[in-house]
């Protein structure tokens, strides 16, 4: 295809799907290093790009301005402020009737929007092009199949450019700890509060740094440092760069960890490591009582007993000796 002079990616939300497309932004924009990229993200996740060698402009996603059908009515003229320059290649990797519609709105005439096979409310329609995506399981797949499609090789090293982040206030990184990361907005993804506990008190004496959003209140424990409520995703990510292991529930924190750092212990309740689990080979799992590597996911033969999270705790301390 002809070199595109803008490219509009358009990936707002989630967190975790924001970390899987890194890859394929880094890989398109070095396919096309004079084009100038901008990526439209919902401004919480923005901290995620700051940084990003692969992106040269931030566009901020207003989602609450357009809820309802007021808020629809307000796309159109938002979205020609973004527009005022127009976007030869758009790729919309979130595939939702909203996003395909601004697509549609920022395209320049002769340009293209390319989508995903599963996109959904009818995105496809506004698409010039749909990449088939079903046989990719995992979600770094399908955006790397998408840009595979645009003639852009992707058997090299996939690169995570996130960044360095910064320190909670308050927070001694001297001496090592455990990154515990037990809670996330999922149905039925979250450990319970007893669950935490119980996990904490069995990796004692190591220090354990528990972080991310929860209403429940948790006990007071020796070992523990309760960062919960209390980090911004740039400070999560640093003690996600310092802690000497991470141990997280299936969240967008955990991809993170796995674009960071091998040393992950993701626990999925009923969620499906092959679609959503940490993309990286070497990472460790807990589901259904068992603990296996990513790269052994459909090897039962390899996966270790571990009844209870007692048992995975102690996985994890063995791994510090």
């Amino acid at each position: 295809m002809i070199a595109p002079h803008e490219i509009l990616v358009i990936k707002p939300s989630s967190l975790g799907d924001i970390v899987h497309t890194l890859p394929a932004v880094a890989l398109v924009k070095k396919r096309w290093p004079h084009a100038h990229l901008r990526w439209l993200i919902n401004p919480e996740w923005a901290p995620l790009l700051d940084g990003n060698p692969h992106v040269d402009e931030v566009v901020h996603f207003p989602r609450d301005q357009f809820r309802g059908p007021a808020g629809w009515a307000r796309i159109p003229g938002w979205a020609k402020k973004i527009a005022a320059r127009k976007a030869d290649l758009v790729l919309d990797f979130q595939g939702l009737l909203r996003s395909a519609l601004i697509a549609k709105l920022c395209r320049a005439d002769g340009g293209r929007i390319v989508g995903l096979s599963d996109a959904r409310e009818g995105a496809r329609h506004f698409y010039d092009e749909t990449v088939d995506v079903s046989a990719q399981p995992h979600a770094v797949d399908h955006y790397l199949a998408l840009i595979a499609a645009l003639g852009i090789e992707t058997s090299a090293p996939l690169e995570w450019p996130l960044p360095q982040g910064s320190a909670p206030a308050g927070c001694d990184a001297t001496e090592p700890f455990i990154l515990l990361h037990p809670f996330s907005r999922g149905a039925g993804k979250s450990l319970t509060a007893a669950d935490v506990s119980e996990f904490c008190r069995t990796l004692a004496p190591h220090r354990v740094v528990i972080a991310g959003r929860a209403d429940a209140m948790l006990p007071p424990l020796e070992n523990v440092t309760d960062f919960l409520n209390r980090t911004t995703l740039p400070e999560l990510i640093w003690l996600i760069r310092r802690a000497a292991f991470t141990v997280s529930v299936d969240s967008g924190p955990m991809h993170i960890a796995a674009a960071l750092t091998p040393r992950l212990l993701s626990i999925h309740t009923w969620s499906d490591p092959r679609k959503i689990g940490p993309y990286r080979p070497d990472a460790w799992i807990w589901k259904d009582c068992a603990l296996f590597q990513m790269r052994d996911l459909a090897k039962p033969s390899t996966h270790q007993p571990a009844a209870g999270l007692a048992e995975a705790a102690r996985f994890v301390a063995a791994q510090l000796a």
